[in-house]
């Protein structure tokens, strides 16, 4: 059985829940995680602070990035208060999917 990944592949792009760590010093994707309730997430910080939507909108750029698409592209879906968040990437999903597998992996 393939191994559990934080994103699923829709049909306009995918789907990505990801649980973020304000200020933590740097912008970046830190892997996978598998939480104690069983939830897959992708592990994500960001420079900084949970204020006025700034984490959120910083996230949306890290995702871009890593995605290697526009930021207009990604849209955060839910938990905009929460630590941990839903995201849409439009685009190809096994191409934006492939995109995320491979900096995982680097990790």
């Amino acid at each position: 059985m393939p191994e559990a990944r934080p994103w699923t592949v829709t049909p306009g792009g995918l789907a990505v829940t990801v649980r973020l760590t304000p200020r933590g010093g740097r912008d970046a994707i830190d892997g996978i995680e598998r939480r104690a309730d069983g939830q897959c997430v992708l592990k994500a910080r960001v420079r900084v602070a949970a204020s006025e939507g700034e984490a959120n909108a910083a996230l949306v750029a890290l995702i871009a990035h890593a995605a290697g698409v526009p930021r207009r592209d990604v849209a955060l879906v839910s938990g905009a208060t929460a630590r941990v968040k839903r995201l849409t990437v439009t685009g190809h999903g096994p191409t934006l999917a492939a995109a995320l597998e491979k900096i995982v992996s680097v990790r």
